[in-house]
């Protein structure tokens, strides 16, 4: 599904805040590192040695939404972080949105936390990356996957071509905003995106009604999701909708792929071109 985590524009003080932290100088790497967080949990799995993780959040195991679910099997999770007191991590990585109480009691208890929020544009995902990893000890790492990131986008420059218009649309009605690392991408492909039509240039709510009068010539939309199981699916299944943008001209891909940047983002740049290709021919 594409997600309003990856999609919504972050509050840039708060990233400036993250990325200006020189890249691990004059720390010690950390021999333990907690993440509570959907989004942090990928980056450590994906940039730390096994032995440093000490938690993660229990999403962390759910395939459904976590693109690194099979490599956080087994491994310890923490409910919030009040375990993390008597655990003691060397580091503790969160999330920006609805964490500040925990990263206060963390921070006033002399633990380091380092807040890392969506990304509002590749090339800050590409700076996050590298700012966790220098942090980790392993910036190699780091630069080993800003690299597959570039490599998947050179592979997939100019793939749409004419002037097709693109609608991210989630469920209930969601819609991505227009300045967004997935937006990125799909202009990258050489598509239009749809929300300026709509007057949803930052994102939000279209109703099904300004959708289906002006239609884009393509859907981006939840793999999972194309079938009604409830209020959220069923206005994908809409039959209005259905005519409107008809299900071969609808990308689908997984919610694993797109909820957070960072491991996952080669793979939804090849998953998101295959679709193109196959479908917008």
């Amino acid at each position: 599904m594409p997600h309003r985590a990856w999609q919504s524009v972050f509050k840039p003080a708060l990233l400036a805040c993250c990325l200006m932290l020189p890249a691990g100088a004059g720390l010690a790497q950390p021999r333990q590192v907690a993440s509570l967080n959907l989004c942090t949990d990928q980056l450590v799995l994906a940039l730390a040695d096994h032995s440093q993780i000490a938690s993660l959040s229990r999403l962390a195991r759910d395939p459904e939404i976590s693109f690194l679910a099979e490599r956080a099997r087994g491994m310890p999770t923490s409910e919030g972080a009040e375990p993390l007191l008597f655990r003691r991590p060397d580091l503790v990585l969160t999330g920006t949105y609805g964490q500040n109480d925990q990263v206060a009691l963390l921070r006033k208890q002399g633990l380091e936390v380092l807040q890392l929020g969506p990304w509002s544009s590749l090339e800050e995902g590409r700076a996050q990356i590298r700012t966790l990893a220098a942090r980790l000890g392993h910036p190699e790492r780091g630069e080993a996957l800003v690299a597959r990131i570039d490599a998947a986008l050179a592979g997939t420059r100019g793939i749409v071509r004419g002037s097709r218009r693109i609608l991210v649309y989630e469920r209930g009605g969601w819609v991505a905003a227009a300045s967004s690392p997935l937006s990125e991408i799909l202009a990258h492909f050489g598509f239009a995106l749809h929300q300026p039509a709509l007057g949803l240039d930052a994102g939000g709510l279209a109703r099904l009604e300004a959708v289906v009068m002006a239609p884009p010539d393509a859907l981006l939309v939840d793999s999972a999701a194309q079938q009604a199981i409830d209020n959220g699916t069923a206005l994908l299944a809409h039959p209005a909708l259905a005519a409107a943008v008809p299900p071969e001209r609808r990308l689908a891909v997984p919610a694993r792929l797109t909820i957070c940047g960072g491991p996952s983002t080669p793979a939804a740049i090849e998953a998101l071109a295959e679709e193109a290709r196959g479908k917008l021919r």
